[in-house]
């Protein structure tokens, strides 16, 4: 039997090699119109970046190597310029220009896909190039070594043009990404590229979306690149990354059946000539979930689809190809982006009906070092659960769980198989609840009904005057930013302040990612109140999904860091891990010792840190120096300022001072009291906080003096909570049990116990005041209370809540 192959790499090259494996006495001949047949075609801008530092390594097999190996008769640089499919032939040039024609029985076509190229006014300018194949990258890596390359726009924001923006940002230009549609990486939704626009803008890429290029032209030595809006950019380098067409000509010459844009092939990837079979990027083939003509441009499918094709070349048709669903990840700078199945986009374009849900979830335990948010999008069908597809964004570890999310697709799985599916656990590599798991039981919440949602899309759509929206986050993060309108009621404060939310109103709750949405939810329709939704993925999604998009590119730092020469004696501080506002209170916390010109370093994981801080200086009055973010990590360097330079509007006036009256001993009224000192502290202003009646058991010491007291003294010490370790919880106690849990939960999640929120307060000025009367009356003395408490009487209280713009009663 003699097979014929026309194209190598992924297809090609790997078909041939099966067909060895499977028919040692087979004739095999494969021939290839370029130099190379088997290459990693994925490294090539890795390769130009200077990632990848050896040309040789992006070769898998040299022609001869392959030859060798597998006893194939590879023929380089011989074209394929038509197939008689009633003869059994193919006509080829050598690279002389002569020609010859090559017999088969079997022929497999594997011409791949050949990238977009417009005809636009002076495209074929020096300069501009596109990325297909070694020859491509070889041109462009000349270029750079030859050229000085200041700044380099790349057209077209998908896979290759992110890669190439990202390795060029690498080789020490400026980038600008010009992109025709409102998002990069067109597999996605919106939302998940929302991550990706701010990743790009802090890097410093230029972003210009919704824009595409007329034409080009040459001015002094530089490409001006003209684009529809009448703006106009100047490169030393243009890449032309804007698709990629199946190669389908010699096909259709022969007359081989087309679909709408592929090589039409059966389910034994078989074409309408019986003998002729195709694979990889020039097949169009039956989408596995939605039906209807599908195209792939993926490297794994088209290697599945070389084994499946030389199985049935030589033994018939006996194996089907199930298709592929799309599964693809890319690196962006620090941030990897996977997707899987089909986008929510893309079922609404179909007109599917679809669920969607958003979660954002540790990578691995958060506790253990290294943690990074993972936002994991899923769609999924709103009777069945089946899930149609995945969208995640994230720093580590979102291969897997693309993977995992993928693997259930293809075997029609649901979101409750999510919840069943098993993942290896430990600390370094994942938590008891992985992302995928938390995606599926948020999933199921939707898709049972317990949890309304409204997405960020059509919240911003809506009329919010109609709308009440309940921002349920703590004090500190809701004045980092919130959504224009939103009331700030805490989470924890919710039960205590339903008067104020009517209950036929059209409610919106919303936390920073969604679960603490999900809770006051929950609390408030089993209090009657009619109509409550949760905004899908928090106000995280909802802040990216509607940030303004600039357009400024950047030159790259060549120094190890973005740090001012002259910032002298800087003071390292270490925020990795923390929540917010976790990561502004150990700011604000350093900077009290600090003298007025210092600088400190700030380095954390939260994605957001970098914005608060520059928020959280606005309203300090402190300076913003610099940000930078590599691997995750995110840096900032503040200037401290004096302190008289904060700014204030005159609404604030001078009264910044914020007092507190702290009459309950409940856990979680304790807990909100302590945030609430701790961020009001944050921003400036003197805070005091007023302890009387049952406030006092908030402040005892947990192993006291021994001190007389009379029979009444004893008593209130025997029904009393003896300090703060004792306190419950004023709602679901339950005995104590729930108290051990919102502890348990509270350390899981990094968030800083009662004990450590206390400490915290003192160490930020925060003033603790024990009320005189009522521990007379109590039988408390001064002993029992917890170092650097102040005893004082109402008239002490009154003095503070006179300079006070703030006064609260807990």
């Amino acid at each position: 039997m003699k097979h014929v192959i026309i194209g190598g790499v992924a297809g090609g090259a790997t078909a041939a090699a099966r067909i060895r494996r499977a028919d040692e006495n087979a004739e095999i001949v494969l021939i290839d119109k370029g130099k190379y047949i088997s290459y990693a075609n994925c490294g090539l801008p890795y390769y130009i970046g200077g990632v990848i530092k050896s040309r040789d390594k992006l070769f898998v097999q040299t022609p001869e190597a392959f030859s060798r190996r597998f006893n194939i008769d590879v023929r380089t640089q011989n074209e394929a310029l038509a197939i008689d499919t009633a003869r059994h032939e193919v006509s080829i040039r050598r690279a002389d220009g002569t020609t010859y024609t090559e017999t088969y029985d079997r022929l497999l076509l594997s011409p791949g896909a050949d990238p977009v190229r417009p005809p636009l006014e002076g495209i074929d300018t020096e300069g501009i190039f596109t990325l297909r194949n070694v020859d491509d990258t070889d041109r462009i890596h000349q270029y750079l070594t030859t050229h000085r390359v200041n700044h380099a726009v790349v057209v077209g924001g998908g896979f290759i043009g992110l890669e190439m923006a990202e390795n060029l940002h690498h080789a020490g230009a400026a980038v600008s990404i010009v992109e025709m549609a409102d998002q990069v990486m067109a597999p996605v939704d919106f939302s998940i590229a929302s991550h990706v626009h701010r990743h790009l803008m802090d890097k410093g890429v230029g972003l210009l979306l919704g824009k595409g290029v007329e034409k080009f032209a040459q001015e002094e030595g530089r490409i001006k690149v003209f684009l529809n809006t009448g703006e106009t950019l100047t490169a030393d380098l243009v890449l032309l990354s804007i698709g990629v067409r199946p190669s389908t000509s010699l096909a259709k010459e022969a007359g081989i059946e087309l679909g709408a844009r592929g090589i039409k092939v059966n389910k034994y990837l078989q074409t309408s000539s019986p003998d002729v079979y195709a694979v990889g990027d020039a097949i169009e083939y039956e989408h596995p979930i939605a039906g209807g003509p599908w195209l792939n441009y993926l490297a794994g499918p088209a290697n599945r689809q070389a084994r499946i094709a030389a199985d049935n070349m030589v033994f018939g048709n006996r194996e089907e190809y199930e298709g592929a669903i799309g599964t693809s990840i890319a690196k962006v700078f620090d941030i990897t982006v996977g997707a899987t199945g089909l986008a929510a986009k893309h079922l609404k374009r179909m007109g599917v009906p679809y669920l969607t849900s958003v979660t954002t979830s540790s990578s691995h335990a958060g506790y253990y070092p290294g943690a990074f948010n993972i936002t994991l999008k899923l769609t999924f069908a709103p009777d069945t659960g089946r899930i149609y597809g995945a969208q995640c964004v994230g720093v580590e570890g979102v291969d897997k769980r693309i993977d995992e999310i993928a693997m259930l697709i293809k075997q029609g799985g649901t979101v409750r198989d999510l919840v069943k599916t098993e993942q290896a656990y430990a600390p370094p590599f994942a938590s008891a609840k992985d992302p995928v798991a938390i995606a599926g039981y948020v999933a199921c919440n939707t898709l049972d009904k317990v949890m309304p949602i409204i997405t960020w899309r059509e919240l911003a759509a809506a009329d919010t005057s109609a709308v009440r929206l309940v921002d349920v986050r703590t004090p500190e993060e809701y004045a980092l930013g919130t959504i224009d309108g939103a009331v700030n009621i805490p989470l924890d404060d919710l039960r205590g302040r339903l008067g104020e939310l009517g209950k036929e109103d059209d409610i919106v709750v919303f936390c920073a990612v969604g679960l603490r949405g999900y809770l006051a939810q929950q609390i408030l329709l089993g209090r009657g109140y009619k109509q409550v939704r949760n905004l899908s993925g928090g106000y995280k999604t909802y802040a990216l999904a509607t940030q303004k998009v600039e357009s400024v590119a950047e030159q790259p730092c060549t120094c190890d860091t973005n740090r001012p020469e002259s910032c002298g004696n800087m003071v390292q501080l270490d925020a990795c891990g923390l929540q917010c506002p976790g990561p502004i209170m150990r700011l604000k916390q350093t900077m009290d010792g600090m003298a007025a010109g210092q600088m400190v370093e700030v380095k954390a994981t939260d994605p957001g840190f970098a914005r608060d801080a520059e928020s959280w200086c606005r309203s300090t009055g402190n300076r913003f120096v610099s940000k930078e973010s590599a691997n995750g990590y995110h840096t900032v360097v503040i200037q401290k300022q004096e302190a008289c330079s904060a700014p204030e509007t005159p609404a604030q006036g001078a009264r910044r001072d914020k007092t507190l009256i702290m009459f309950s001993d409940n856990l979680d009224r304790a807990l909100a009291t302590f945030v609430l000192a701790n961020g009001a502290a944050a921003t400036g202003g003197k805070v005091t906080i007023f302890f009387t009646f049952w406030g006092l058991n908030v402040i005892k010491k947990r192993n006291k003096p021994s001190v007389a007291k009379d029979f009444f003294s004893r008593m209130f010490a025997w029904m009393l909570p003896s300090d703060s370790t004792k306190l419950h919880l004023s709602k679901l106690s339950m005995f104590g049990m729930g108290d051990l849990l919102m502890r348990h939960i509270m350390r899981k999640k990094n968030i800083s116990q009662l004990e450590e929120l206390m400490q915290q307060a003192m160490d930020n000025g925060v003033e603790l005041i024990a009320c005189q009367m009522t521990m007379d009356m109590m039988g408390i003395s001064r002993e029992e209370l917890i170092d650097g408490v102040t005893v004082g009487g109402v008239a002490t209280y009154m003095d503070r809540a006179d300079n006070a713009g703030v006064n609260l009663f807990i």
